[in-house]
């Protein structure tokens, strides 16, 4: 291996006391935190201000997380700006289980989560918690990988001017401005805004990106009460880069982009549409009360609300007029069946409901009791303008989609002498229909289905000294997404237990952490390698499978200047009598390993702090191959590969001004390299990735 390597990992991410804690990385204890660092499931804590905000210059939140423990990251433009994406212990995005303060974030009807429509969200948050596996019951969908749940920073007590501002490779820059009123109104109010602008002409071809993004917080704090209103949201224009290009392409021009071509009569591509972009707004909307009773009981209560409306642009070249329902033209005579259209589908969507949990607390004795209740209301529908031929904006297809959950959860925590008994119990029940309005282009389908899943787990903490040992056992159940259904009305809905055994503990200067999982899955729906028409995964039913591995981390303090630190995640995660079916035959492949599934994930590093001021650090990933289906077709094989990063910060005062200068450098060793892609037909497809690119950027605060 080239280099040294750092791990964004520290102690407090491993859940034990960090080794600084001046008064700027100071933050505010939540109960749900607090409730999660003793509970018996594989997790890291992360503070954003100690541990990201050196390396919070542009890149999205996927690409900020990828050194964490079993985390793999993915860019479509190539260079982390845009759309990002993430797989936990080789589970995808839909199987991971994110929430912003509790709140669920996956899209209801796809089960992804678009972290292009809320960019520099890092910004806006105090603490990311990690929860791999099953976890504990949380609101949303269940986790199948993992849960994340992203904490807003509240606002700061003293009035403060802050910009952020960076500039790096293929013209990517940031620029932010945040402002804090700090508190009034007899110390019980304070509000805090920000205003974030991301542009990036991406590393693939025309993989441009245009992001602007804002948050606004007002916190009121009285007695046992506080409450927040947030507002953060944004909006993103990109140019599609999702269809990744073929082997030969990318071993001669990786950046090449097949999105927009237009085709001459001799079958070569003429030109490039302009417009081949995704639009989308999404705007979150929440209010939080937490309320103290006495020294026992605690409530949290959250109500929510978001809209998000937008669409993708295509170029549409020699389609039939029938598939758009319109009628064929008459031109001199000729009769004309087929044109050229600029295609535009739509997603209009609304999603709100209430979340709140109760917290109790005694001597010996902490429980917690949830309920949600949430709606998302959406509306599918698209339209085509001629290019040739004069064409009003006409709609062609139409469909409308309800989906209703309810859902409470019950966790309890006992302690007795060196032992801490956990139970937790779920019900969830899943109501969702989807109705075609207007007919066309394959779009929607009618669909009434109904889920009731009852989710237990357990498990028991044993002390030693100041670290402990954990068992534990989860059941969960997961609903198949829209596009699923849509594929095939009889898919099933997905079902694990999954059995972990976990040891973290001090000795000295090092942290350690050590974990054994067993994830047992029944028809657990596994990416096929195959995308459909919006760049997103086809998912199949795979009968019975597995993931099972260990994951280790460590932390050590070598001395005042220098941290070493790391992990390493070994797995096998396998499809057992793996089956590929149609309406001709039937394949029996036996047991093959899961798509996108690596057997090696490992980060290991170094950071040097020759004074107060300097930082130096070196990251480092690797991952072992993985396949893009579940065949085990070496064809469709990506190779391992070994990347470093350099990251640099100098930190001072001007009077009152506080002033960080920071420098990342990706891929320094300028690894030619593949982390994602996909099959067409039987042809391996690829996303690339950046070379060696850079972000330098500049921090100003006035206070």
């Amino acid at each position: 291996m080239k280099g040294l390597f750092f791990l964004g990992l520290t102690a407090s991410s491993l859940g034990f006391a960090q080794t600084q804690n001046p008064d700027s990385l100071k933050i505010k204890e939540i109960e749900a935190v607090n409730f999660t660092k003793r509970l018996p499931v594989a997790k890291e804590i992360i503070n954003v201000q100690k541990d990201l905000d050196s390396r919070n210059l542009g890149q999205d939140l996927p690409i900020l997380l990828k050194n964490q423990t079993s985390v793999i990251s993915t860019s479509d433009a190539g260079n982390g700006v845009g759309y990002t994406g993430f797989r936990i212990r080789g589970v995808a995005g839909r199987g991971i289980n994110v929430m912003m303060n509790g709140v669920p974030f996956n899209d209801s009807e796809s089960q992804g989560t678009f972290f292009v429509n809320v960019p520099d969200l890092t910004s806006s948050a105090s603490q990311i918690v990690i929860q791999r596996g099953v976890g504990t019951s949380n609101n949303g969908v269940s986790a199948f990988g993992a849960s994340i749940n992203v904490i807003s920073k509240d606002p700061e007590d003293k009035f403060y001017v802050k910009t952020d501002d960076s500039y790096g490779s293929f013209s990517t820059y940031k620029y932010s401005a945040e402002v804090g009123s700090g508190k009034f109104w007899n110390n019980r109010l304070s509000l805090m805004g920000r205003y974030t602008h991301i542009s990036s002409d991406g590393y693939i071809d025309r993989a441009f990106s245009k992001l602007d993004s804002y948050n606004f917080t007002a916190l009121f704090e009285e007695g046992k009460t506080r409450i927040r209103l947030m507002a953060f949201g944004g909006k993103e224009k990109t140019y599609q880069a999702w269809n990744g290009i073929d082997r030969k392409t990318w071993e001669t021009d990786p950046k090449f982009n097949y999105s927009g071509a237009i085709y001459g009569s001799d079958g070569n591509i003429s030109s490039f549409y302009n417009n081949e972009t995704d639009n989308y707004r999404q705007n979150h909307y929440q209010l939080l009360w937490e309320q103290g009773f006495n020294d026992h009981w605690n409530l949290e209560t959250t109500l929510h609300y978001t809209k998000g409306k937008g669409y993708y642009e295509n170029y549409k070249q020699g389609d039939p007029f029938s598939r758009y329902n319109l009628p064929d033209i008459l031109d001199g005579g000729q009769l004309i069946k087929d044109s050229d259209f600029i295609r535009k589908k739509w997603l209009n969507n609304d999603f709100y409901g209430i979340v709140s949990t109760l917290y109790g607390k005694y001597e010996n004795l902490d429980l917690n009791f949830g309920a949600v209740a949430n709606q998302y209301y959406g509306r599918h529908y698209g339209n085509v303008t001629g290019v040739f031929y004069p064409i009003d904006e006409h709609e062609y297809y139409r469909g409308r989609s309800v989906k209703n959950e309810v859902a409470g959860f019950a966790k309890a925590l006992y302690r007795v002498n060196d032992f801490e008994f956990f139970g937790d119990l779920q019900l969830r029940n899943i109501d969702y229909d989807t109705k075609i309005i207007l007919a066309g282009d394959d779009e929607g389908a009618n669909i009434k289905k109904n889920w009731l899943f009852f989710n237990p787990k357990a498990g028991v903490n044993y002390r030693i000294g100041n670290g402990k040992i954990f068992l534990s056992y989860a059941h969960a159940q997961r609903e198949p997404n829209r596009d699923d259904l849509i594929a095939n009305n009889d898919v099933k809905a997905e079902k694990l237990h999954d059995f972990e055994a976990g040891f973290e503990k001090q000795i000295g200067m090092v942290s350690l952490t050590a974990n054994l999982y067993y994830m047992y899955y029944v028809n657990q729906l596994v990416l096929n390698g195959e995308l459909n028409n919006v760049g997103a995964f086809i998912r199949t039913n795979s009968g019975e499978s597995y993931r099972r591995g260990i994951e280790i981390g460590a932390v050590a303090k070598v001395s005042k200047q220098w941290e070493i630190s790391g992990n390493v995640s070994l797995s096998q995660n396998r499809n057992q009598d793996f089956k590929i079916e149609n309406s001709t035959f039937i394949k029996e492949l036996g047991n093959t390993q899961i798509s996108f599934s690596p057997d090696v994930v490992a980060n290991l590093g170094l950071k040097f702090n020759p004074n107060k001021n300097f930082q130096f650090s070196l990251m480092n990933q690797y991952v072992g191959k993985q396949y893009l289906d579940n065949t085990e077709d070496q064809n469709l094989q990506l190779k391992d590969y070994l990347l470093t990063d350099f990251n640099a910060q100098y930190q001072f005062k001007i009077a009152n001004n506080d002033i960080a200068l920071k420098l990342l450098v990706n891929n320094i060793f300028n690894k030619k390299y593949v982390n994602n892609g996909a099959v067409y037909g039987s042809d391996p497809y690829y996303f690339s990735q950046a070379g060696t690119n850079f972000m330098f950027g500049i921090s100003w605060k006035i206070q």
